[in-house]
């Protein structure tokens, strides 16, 4: 076993890890770090399969401009008594995971990894590919990019109203 199969193998170990801790721990403030070490797991196992582009979007927007999001959103609109994540349809949750999670192994094994090898994107005649994507980005998705962090912002400010609207007893 290489090296490399065995950081991967670790990182995929942190991020499973960390996911539960995501879906399982009761204070939001935990869940949202957790998320954080999820994200940047999932960057290393990018970096680990020679993505680096992937691997800096994950941390950068992901693990940066997300979990930060999450956090805002939190601490503005946290009150003194923090409701219990306690649900009636808590078996009914589990059972629908582990069914996506039955259906994702079943498609992995079924498909099959040698031909998706030339679907993946890469260019093999000595270009990265980074000029294409950049020439998308700023063309075609310029606008849907945009909105997204228009978006983003709207949560954040309507985040930030709530806050002020139970302060103020309102």
């Amino acid at each position: 076993m290489t090296a490399q199969l065995i950081i991967f193998y670790l990182l995929g170990a942190a991020t499973v890890l960390s996911s539960l801790g995501v879906v399982l721990t009761r204070n939001v403030v935990h869940a949202a770090f957790m998320l954080l070490v999820a994200l940047l797991a999932v960057a290393g196992i990018f970096l680990v399969a020679v993505a680096e582009f992937l691997a800096l979007a994950q941390i950068l927007i992901y693990g940066g401009a997300v979990t930060v999001v999450v956090l805002f959103a939190i601490m503005l609109t946290r009150t003194d008594d923090q409701p219990r994540a306690d649900h009636s349809q808590r078996a009914l949750a589990m059972l629908a995971a582990i069914g996506v999670f039955g259906l994702l192994v079943v498609a992995f094994v079924v498909s099959d990894v040698a031909s998706l090898e030339s679907a993946t994107g890469v260019a093999t005649d000595g270009e990265t590919g980074f000029e294409n994507l950049a020439l998308g980005l700023f063309t075609d998705w310029a606008i849907p990019f945009e909105m997204a962090s228009l978006v983003l912002l709207v949560a954040l400010i309507g985040a930030i109203m709530l806050a002020r609207n139970l302060e103020d007893g309102e």
